[in-house]
């Protein structure tokens, strides 16, 4: 690739792929217990989702700046073409931190081309954007076209998700306290979407089957051309209601593109475990 692309570990890309794809990575970090660990290097999501069933709560912060500044500031070095695809500057400080950094680097290296992307997305939602902004560098396009398809990309992006347990995205100010709804007793499932970069509750659903019902609907309703899509499918350590959902949309749109993946360690510490995601775009765009 002329450009290089570069992701965190909040696109929820399995690693294998971002190793694959020479994407370069940044993780997140993972608190458990006093110790501090790299999302997906030195900590996997089950791992994370472990603890938390057995009662800790998991803290994450930012990319390491001293990371971001060595990768912007290799690329500017070498000449060579970058952009960063940021995790949604509403759910974390990464963003603005690669913004500073970056313009610290082209202090240094002014004829540098190095773009950093507020996604205003998170999990496989990010993961699908860092995956078409791949797909798009290796096929040559030019930089500022790579960077406006992208941006167009993310606006388009649509997260509809569902967690077991609201009060795991409360605990790390997610969501607010007044808005995480339990409803143990009843199977109650709230149902969220991202708006702007934040994590929207939008409805209750009483039980699991008619809450992926649900999310098939809401796919329905603000899907374009889905049938031709590659539609994203994360989990919080539940393949099978993953696969589950993957059956429901293939009987009701035919669709037969699909990427699956498990949320990691960054986003699974406030979602928890049982969450289950699905992204697709709401327009049609130029492939």
């Amino acid at each position: 690739m002329n450009i290089k692309i570069i992701a965190d570990s909040g696109c929820d890309l399995p690693l294998s792929f971002i190793q694959e794809k020479q994407i370069a990575f940044l993780p997140l970090a993972v608190h458990i217990n006093d110790r501090d660990y790299d999302d997906q290097l030195t900590v996997q999501p089950k791992q994370v989702y472990d603890a938390m069933r057995n009662g800790d709560v998991p803290k994450t912060s930012q990319a390491k700046p001293s990371q971001m500044e060595e990768l912007f500031t290799t690329f500017a070095k070498e000449n060579i073409p970058a952009i960063y695809i940021a995790f949604s500057s509403a759910l974390s400080g990464t963003y603005q931190t690669a913004v500073m950094i970056k313009n610290d680097v082209l202090e240094q290296y002014p004829h540098a081309k190095l773009t950093v992307i507020d996604s205003k997305c998170a999990s496989l939602g990010l993961g699908l954007v860092v995956k078409k902004a791949v797909e798009l560098a290796e096929s040559d396009m030019p930089y500022e076209h790579v960077v406006t398809t992208i941006e167009t990309y993310c606006r388009h992006m649509e997260h509809i998700f569902t967690v077991d347990d609201l009060q795991y995205l409360a605990r790390g100010g997610r969501v607010s306290k007044t808005a995480a709804f339990v409803g143990g007793v009843l199977n109650i499932k709230p149902l969220l979407h991202v708006e702007d970069g934040k994590l929207i509750p939008i409805e209750k659903v009483r039980g699991r089957k008619k809450v992926l019902k649900r999310m098939v609907e809401l796919m329905q309703e603000r899907g374009a051309d889905v049938q031709n899509q590659l539609i994203g499918i994360s989990h919080g350590d539940d393949e099978q209601t993953a696969l589950e959902l993957k059956a429901m949309i293939e009987e009701t749109f035919g669709c037969k593109q699909f990427f699956i993946s498990e949320i990691g360690g960054a986003i699974g510490a406030h979602a928890g475990p049982g969450t289950i995601a699905l992204f697709f775009l709401n327009k049609q765009l130029e492939q």
